[in-house]
């Protein structure tokens, strides 16, 4: 009875240990803004706790934005983050070589047994690519598939001519 229960805690464990990971932290520019997209999985129901912060030159880090603690006085008015499913956005708008250094997302998922995720990434203005729209495929929408694959139907009823 007692291996039971072992083996049984031990699963729970080892499946609340994959629960968070920040999967990948990118930087792109969009006209003179910083965007931050910082892709993490979350398998759990529980809050999500989030900070980018932002350290220049090995000074002292700042936050810029999030749900944990104030914000630095020069990001205030001009970083917000935005989350959808997975997915984190940070906007800081009016983005100039002062604001360049290097970037840190922060993900706690309260009661997660793995802890704080972080990932970071050196900005640099001049290096930044161009932000690119938000792909349809990238959403993993089930919608376009069904599109494509409805194709050949619409062509028998001559609905659609290719």
């Amino acid at each position: 009875m007692k291996s039971i229960i072992g083996i049984a805690l031990l699963v729970t464990v080892l499946q609340m240990s994959q629960c968070q990971n920040i999967r990948d932290l990118t930087a792109c520019m969009d006209d003179q803004n910083l965007r931050l997209d910082c892709r993490y999985d979350n398998k759990t129901n529980y809050p999500l706790n989030y900070q980018f912060r932002m350290t220049k030159d090995s000074r002292a880090m700042r936050i810029v934005a999030g749900n944990i603690g104030l914000p630095d006085t020069a990001f205030r008015n001009r970083a917000n983050v935005t989350t959808h499913r997975n997915l984190l956005y940070l906007h800081v708008y009016g983005f100039t070589a002062a604001d360049e250094g290097t970037y840190e997302c922060h993900v706690k998922i309260t009661s997660d047994l793995t802890g704080t995720q972080t990932r970071n990434i050196t900005v640099v203005k001049d290096k930044l690519v161009k932000c690119a729209g938000i792909s349809v495929l990238i959403q993993n929408t089930s919608w376009l598939l069904l599109l494509l694959l409805s194709l050949p139907l619409l062509q028998a009823v001559d609905f659609v001519s290719l």
